[in-house]
């Protein structure tokens, strides 16, 4: 039997370090975040951007026609919730995640200041929320709503 009282400290951190499992002490001097992994889907992303989007002022929809269409109809179904990631993919990496974004903007907002706005509101949101780095936001305009348009008519004949 071997007395360890008696060898120097560095030597008995040697002898229980070589002894350690991945689980013990070894592991207790890296920082959390190297202790494992940490997957975010792109449906998770899609709806950050999706919230993100749509709380820029300037931004009344998103989604290209058919999926506002399909989107508008799924809504008035009783009980139904809106679609937070309509007109919204994302594509997430290990590090770096990658935005398009459809969008309808109301008339009388400068489309380019409500672009700029939506690309600083959406990393924003993303970088803080998940750490990955937003390489682009690519943002497309497919309509503008017009004050009286289809959406105001639609409400009327309800």
């Amino acid at each position: 039997m071997t007395d360890t009282t008696h060898r120097p400290a560095a030597e008995r951190r040697r002898a229980a370090d070589e002894t350690s499992t991945e689980q013990g002490p070894k592991d207790s001097l890296r920082p959390p975040e190297s202790r494992g992994r940490t997957t975010i889907a792109d449906s998770v992303a899609e709806k950050i951007v999706g919230v993100a989007t749509r709380e820029v002022p300037g931004i009344h929809n998103l989604g290209s026609g058919m999926a506002r269409t399909i989107g508008g109809v799924r809504e008035r179904v009783p009980g139904a919730q809106p679609s937070v990631t309509r007109g919204v993919h994302v594509e997430v990496g290990e590090r770096q995640a990658a935005v398009d974004v459809d969008v309808v903007v109301d008339y009388g907002f400068p489309i380019v200041d409500v672009a700029a706005d939506v690309r600083l509101n959406v990393i924003s949101a993303m970088e803080r929320m998940t750490g990955l780095e937003v390489v682009e936001v690519n943002i497309a305009v497919d309509d503008i709503d017009l004050p009286g348009g289809e959406d105001e008519r639609d409400d009327r004949l309800e």
